[in-house]
């Protein structure tokens, strides 16, 4: 099987975000693979090793994105690429269309990616490129079995299970609880410094460079704090009375 997976790196969930002239401050900030992502990589190495195969990082970003593909490669993945390019703006659309115009001149049976990115959390950029190659989709899946040309999922529903089944070749994302993705081991950490490891930018892209992002961002700032809570005292009727005028002359909600 051919199997790319769809890898972000981004802050680490423990790091405080800091903000200078409109933009997050990355200097000393540490970076980690998107842990979504790292459950698309563990499901795609042991459908890998029970199907055979070749499993594909792809990623779009900085170079520092290298560590996370590092990091994968070191999991058990076989080779990596990586679109680097300082015209990429990074908004959903232009990222699904890049990574669209890159897999269509490539042999794909399954395309792995994490649910949402911890970062902006949209959740678009997947859900976009399977509409763009126009490949069967599911999202937030728990469990994942392939038997010839079809797929098994399990889809977590708000706390209800979804059991779909699909053709290949499929897209899908993965939610937590799908499996217990693998440290890299030291032997890993060794081979992956081997392994294949493309950088393209969007003149390696057919197409590519003609893609243009539609969204662009004007500002971004931190909310503001949460002010001290006010307990209302008094009557049971004056404290209504307060509150409702709180709520229309204070936060202006009613």
């Amino acid at each position: 099987m051919d199997i790319f997976v769809l890898l972000k790196q981004t802050f680490d969930t423990e790091e405080k975000i800091v903000l200078q002239n409109g933009a997050v401050q990355e200097d000393g900030a540490k970076f980690v693979i998107n842990p979504y992502d790292e459950y698309a990589v563990e499901q795609a190495i042991q459908l890998r090793d029970e199907h055979g195969g070749k499993v594909t990082l792809l990623s779009i970003g900085p170079d520092r994105t290298a560590e996370a593909l590092r990091t994968a490669l070191a999991m058990g993945a076989d080779e990596a690429v990586l679109i680097s390019d300082d015209r990429i703006q990074g908004d959903e659309y232009e990222i699904a269309e890049i990574l669209a115009q890159y897999l269509r001149d490539q042999t794909v049976d399954l395309v792995l990616g994490g649910n949402f990115s911890v970062d902006n959390g949209a959740g678009q950029v997947a859900i976009r490129l399977a509409s763009l190659l126009q490949l069967p989709h599911v999202a937030s899946i728990t469990k994942l079995d392939i038997t010839g040309d079809k797929a098994l999922v399990h889809r977590d529903a708000e706390g209800d299970i979804e059991v779909i089944e699909v053709p290949l070749p499929a897209l899908f994302t993965a939610q937590q609880g799908l499996n217990e993705p693998r440290y890299p081991s030291l032997p890993g950490i060794m081979k992956a410094k081997k392994k294949p490891f493309q950088h393209l930018t969007l003149d390696d892209i057919a197409g590519a460079d003609a893609i243009v992002s539609k969204t662009a961002r004007l500002s971004l700032s931190l909310p503001p704090e949460r002010k001290a809570g006010r307990i209302l005292k008094g009557e049971l009727a004056g404290q209504v009375t307060e509150l409702v005028q709180a709520l229309r002359n204070e936060s202006k909600v009613i």
